[in-house]
């Protein structure tokens, strides 16, 4: 429990940053569901609400509270099955130019399927390429993309395709999209968007995987993307090939770069038509004012769906425990799910985590995400604050 003074408690200043619930609840959603149960159980309280994201599901949304001056637009796009679906960049004017904030997921992201369409084997990044051409003819000359949350395993061949570079067989014949197919590259040809050499390309990866081997791509997130243990051979070994094509053809080695695993290889092509790359949690968190809001802060809740070792390393959990073990902060983790042990989470700074599975059992917790986070909320307020 934080408390303030030997005699009487005083409210708690309690800081809720949680990145989205795995495509139930949105980051600001998961805010507000925690803010509820938390007044409820606390009403005396102080809450400063931000939702954050790391460059994946939400990151428009979460940089459009912050910069209220951006401008939405929205473009009709390809899903990763080639299906059209809106998505929205935003366009946020400045000195000298505008920079345009888009979101892969929004084209290529797994929310955008159902369980029995995910397969990384065919999905496309085609969509991502025709949002970063919009941002082109938009005229910005900064374009950050966001990377995280994909249903896709392509290497970025899709996004390529939308921007002027495509492959075939070495016959003549076009290979068909998803990563599966890049085994059989042959060759590219074509040239990517001239309009790419005159903006500041931004690759902002929610992880610093590299394209390839056990840590890369395929092994670590191809499952999550309903790949199974063969998939994820065979997706491995097409990168490899998607690589060797690549490389030479675009005149950059990027395969071994951190981030170039993101997004299930996007960073990669992003990398090698000149992006550079940043952390896209780091990005969010000097936009909405993290570091201030942390400092003023006696209790810090951070959240995601799934708590496991990858949201340790570079994703939001991690970023926020990070920066409440700088100011000696007691930071906990509501999740959907916990799958790491007391060690890991105290290595990581957090002093407790909180699983709604655990709580409320599975169909509860995908059923009525809100409602049971509300009450998750309200049982750890009960714990830790002065109330």
């Amino acid at each position: 429990m934080v408390r303030s003074g030997p005699c009487q408690a005083a409210p708690v200043r309690v800081l809720l940053a949680p990145d989205g619930f795995g495509g139930t609840l949105s980051p600001a959603q998961a805010a507000a569901a925690m803010a509820t149960g938390w007044r409820a159980a606390a009403p005396r309280d102080e809450l400063d609400l931000a939702p954050l994201s790391d460059g994946g599901p939400g990151f428009v949304d979460v940089l459009a509270a912050a910069l209220p001056d951006a401008e939405r637009r929205e473009v009709l796009v390809q899903d990763p099955l080639a299906r059209p679906v809106p998505a929205t960049f935003l366009l946020h004017p400045a000195a000298g130019g505008s920079t345009a904030y888009l979101e892969s997921a929004s084209a290529c992201g797994l929310h955008l399927l159902r369980e029995d369409e995910r397969n990384p084997r065919t999905t496309t990044t085609y969509g991502v390429g025709q949002l970063i051409a919009a941002a082109l003819d938009a005229r910005a000359t900064r374009v950050v993309v966001g990377l995280g949350g994909s249903a896709t395993n392509d290497g970025g061949a899709g996004m390529l395709a939308a921007l002027g570079v495509s492959g075939d067989d070495g016959a003549g014949e076009r290979l068909a999209p998803g990563g599966a197919a890049l085994a059989g590259l042959g060759r590219l040809d074509g040239r990517p968007d001239p309009r790419l050499t005159g903006v500041d390309l931004v690759a902002a990866t929610d992880v610093d995987s590299p394209l390839l081997g056990r840590t890369g791509a395929s092994a670590v997130f191809g499952p999550q993307k309903g790949a199974g243990w063969e998939d994820v051979a065979v997706l491995d070994a097409a990168l490899a090939r998607w690589a060797d094509v690549l490389e030479p053809f675009l005149g950059l080695v990027v395969r071994d770069e951190p981030g170039a695993g993101a997004a299930g290889g996007l960073g990669a092509a992003l990398l090698a038509v000149g992006a550079r790359r940043t952390s896209g949690l780091h990005l969010v968190q000097q936009l909405v004012g993290l570091p201030e809001r942390v400092a003023a802060a006696d209790l810090v809740v951070t959240g995601e769906g799934t708590l496991d070792g990858t949201s340790l390393s570079g994703k939001v959990v991690a970023g926020v425990a990070a920066l409440a073990a700088e100011h000696v902060l007691p930071c906990l983790v509501l999740a959907g799910e916990v799958r790491v042990g007391r060690r890991e989470l105290a290595a990581a700074g957090i002093a407790a985590a909180y699983s709604l599975v655990e709580r409320a059992g599975r169909e509860a917790a995908l059923a009525l995400p809100a409602q049971e986070l509300a009450a998750l909320a309200a049982r750890v307020a009960r714990q830790w604050s002065a109330r």
